[in-house]
């Protein structure tokens, strides 16, 4: 078997691609839980992260843009938004029954449930 034998066989089966994917899935993960720390208090990364894999400047400034205004709006960053919307409160579940026995009932006009 010689070197061009071994070239062909790459060529054909495309494992400089499939090496090419799995690099940079390795870059990426390490760059991810390298920078996991800093994360929160970057704003940058997500909007470098945004043009590091769309090469789009529009959305990436969007995007940028939008955590500015957002932040500025609540006085919170992405991560403290989240959390105080996925903590439950005590009205949600008044708030769910009154939609349960609501759709219950429409249910019943439409003739879905008897």
């Amino acid at each position: 078997m010689n070197i061009y034998d071994l070239e062909l066989y790459f060529k054909r089966h495309n494992v400089f691609v499939k090496m090419y994917n799995f690099k940079k899935l390795i870059i990426g993960l390490f760059i991810i839980v390298l920078l996991s720390g800093c994360a929160q208090t970057s704003a940058l990364l997500g909007p470098v992260y945004t043009f590091g894999t769309t090469g789009n400047t529009l959305q990436t400034g969007l995007s940028y843009g939008t955590n500015k205004v957002i932040t500025k709006l609540t006085g919170k960053d992405t991560k403290e938004n989240v959390k105080e919307i996925l903590q439950p409160n005590a009205n949600d579940t008044a708030l769910r029954k009154l939609l349960k026995t609501r759709i219950e009932e429409t249910r019943k006009k439409l003739n879905l449930i008897k």
